[in-house]
């Protein structure tokens, strides 16, 4: 039997990483989903693990040569919203580390795999804040700015080993990604997105022809509206 290719998914417990990687299994992926907790039966492999520790990301290195991954999808993702002078450094800290740096040291790990193997795809989850001025959330925009620029380098650095490197920023995602805001989205099934129609865009990444990419995709809902979220 031939064996399957692999992918790993950060952030594949809930929300779009979840989509994605169910996604993959679908297409017949090896898929492993990294996530700090699942609670409930998911059909792929999963790995219970915290992506900002550093002693795991280490071993990252190890599990890229144990499965040689052709799909890299980086989704863990986290937000705290408010007035800058409110989010503690704590929060911020947390944002910049998962946002951000996890990101880049897993991105390495698979580099240098996929560029000896000359092909590969790497999909970073980014955020439509991360090009524009975004109150109460100016951390959290700014290591999604910086994933995108990220994301954009590595693609000039690593296209002419046939490897894509793509940007998708979704907007306004039905998930419990805002549970940390004093809002969520709209009950218009037209003022947001589903978790299902990012795991559909990277779909789409991968059914183009070898030789070409998008770099960048944004993905919006017909309308901009978000409602206030209950107290408790």
């Amino acid at each position: 039997m031939e064996e399957r290719s692999s992918a790993i998914v950060t952030g594949a417990s809930s929300g779009i990483g979840r989509a994605i990687a169910l996604m993959l299994h679908e297409l017949g992926f090896n898929v492993l989903g990294i996530g700090r907790h699942f609670a409930d039966v998911i059909p792929f492999q999963k790995i219970e693990a915290d992506i900002t520790d550093a002693k795991w990301q280490k071993s990252f290195a190890d599990m890229v040569l144990e499965y040689h991954p052709e799909i890299l999808v980086n989704c863990a993702g986290v937000g705290y919203y408010g007035l800058h002078e409110d989010i503690s450094p704590v929060d911020i800290a947390a944002m910049c580390r998962t946002d951000l740096e996890a990101p880049m040291i897993l991105t390495a790990a698979a580099l240098k795999d996929m560029k000896r193997m000359k092909r590969g795809t790497i999909i970073n989850i980014s955020s439509v804040v991360a090009t524009k001025a975004s109150t109460y959330a100016a951390a959290y925009a700014a290591t999604k700015a910086g994933l995108s620029s990220f994301t954009q380098s590595i693609f000039e650095e690593s296209r002419k080993y046939g490897i894509r490197i793509v940007d998708i920023s979704p907007d306004m995602t039905k998930s419990n990604f805002y549970r940390n805001a004093d809002f969520t989205e709209d009950d218009d099934a037209e003022a947001y997105l589903l978790p299902e129609d990012v795991a559909q865009a990277v779909k789409d990444v991968l059914s183009m022809r070898d030789g070409i990419t998008v770099t960048k995709m944004t993905i919006r809902p017909r309308y901009h509206r978000v409602k206030r979220r209950e107290k408790q």
